[in-house]
């Protein structure tokens, strides 16, 4: 069983480091601060403890666990490692730095590997002599209780490398779908709506945001209505990934931040960390009652599910992922309670489409372009399964 190197002790890495070594394998988790790696082993114990507290794993289980995992604080403890992920800062210069020192390290046939969950796999291979060992394995927050992991080769990785990589992490018992090496992979792009239509929505004075998250729960059956998962997530961090898919794609509409999140992040609402996001997190608040209108909630679920639709059937447009895996992306990367294009055959595809060119008539935006694989399938009355 190969040696697994961390690179970086944050929260993302130290759950990488878990999930390996509950795996069985041995594992170096490297930072530069010796802080960090302190608090990792810290908050290692104190979740294998609770494990242990609901019968999970017995005691004798998570100390071998805990014996798996050595801490270091130079890179050359990864000499020997199989494999090395890096977890650290969503910079594309510090990590092109990063990996090249890596390669003097690591054996020839190391696999190097980026948690990335935006920025250019190809870019940060190139980086390396060997870019053919590089590639991008992005897990979802927090890595030992997300199920999904994006599997994502550059141009420059190969095809065996690519295997390799996959059933590793199979082995780890997560799901894994392999996305092409474009902006926010599967899960990141398709489910830019989700929050973007939400706030549109929002602005146009149409529904406030108890009620806007009350019609995507409660008539749609998502876990989290899209404010209050963005209150989860740090609006700061949410309107980061918005404003850098934006870009990356060549500030195309569909993906174009908005105003309302910009000022929340801005004004340090960030949501639960910081004690008022679109809600207020005081205990002595109550929160706002959401207008219960069905009609006006179906209205809402509609155009954000349509708009969802319309992106995950665009993504299989490009050949970002399989459809199996745009699914299973979105169902275990964010627990969506369906597959968008299994969905999108129940709701039927000709009304996909008409409702998307009722969109563009109103309000003459490039935003809300139909899916030229949508109008297809419409002219052949096909469906995705």
């Amino acid at each position: 069983m190969i040696q697994v190197g961390i690179l970086g002790a944050g929260s993302m890495g130290s759950g990488i480091a878990q999930v390996a070594a509950q795996a069985g394998h041995q594992v170096v988790l490297f930072d530069t601060q010796t802080e960090a790696l302190d608090l990792a082993q810290k908050k290692l114990a104190k979740i294998m403890a609770r494990l242990i507290e609901k019968g999970r794993v017995n005691e004798a289980e998570a100390n071998e666990i805990q014996e798996r995992i050595s801490y270091a604080n130079a890179m050359e403890a990864f000499a020997d490692c199989g494999i090395v992920i890096e977890a650290i800062v969503e910079n594309l210069e510090i990590k092109k730095f990063v990996f090249s020192s890596l390669e003097e390290i690591c054996g020839a046939n190391t696999i190097l590997a980026t948690n990335t969950s935006s920025l250019s796999v190809a870019a940060i291979a190139a980086s390396c002599k060997n870019a053919e060992r590089v590639i991008g394995i992005h897990f979802f927050n927090p890595a030992p209780l997300m199920p999904l992991v994006e599997i994502i080769p550059a141009i420059q990785t190969t095809d065996a490398n690519t295997l390799l990589a996959r059933e590793l992490i199979n082995s780890w018992k997560k799901v894994t779908v392999i996305a092409k090496d474009t902006p926010g992979f599967i899960v990141n792009r398709v489910a830019r709506p989700f929050y973007g239509e939400a706030l549109r929505i929002y602005e146009e004075g149409i529904a406030d945001f108890a009620t806007i998250d009350w019609a995507i729960t409660a008539l749609g059956g998502f876990k989290m209505g899209p404010f209050t998962l963005m209150d989860f997530i740090g609006n700061d961090i949410n309107y980061t990934v918005t404003e850098t898919v934006f870009a990356a794609f060549y500030f195309d509409p569909r993906y174009k931040p908005a105003f309302t999140q910009k000022r929340h992040a801005e004004a340090g609402w960030l949501g639960r960390k910081s004690g008022r996001g679109y809600y207020s997190y005081s205990e002595d608040i109550e929160q706002p009652q959401p207008n219960k209108d069905h009609a006006l909630g179906e209205d809402i679920l509609w155009r954000i599910l349509v708009m969802l639709i319309n992106e995950a059937a665009d993504a299989l447009y490009f050949n970002i992922a399989s459809k199996r895996d745009i699914d299973l992306a979105m169902t275990k990367g964010v627990n969506y309670p369906k597959g968008l294009l299994a969905w999108a055959d129940e709701k039927g595809i000709d009304n996909c489409v008409k409702a998307m060119d009722l969109l563009h008539k109103t309000y003459l935006e490039d935003r809300y372009r139909c899916s030229p694989l949508l109008r297809k399938m419409a002219a052949e009355n096909s469906t995705f399964y």
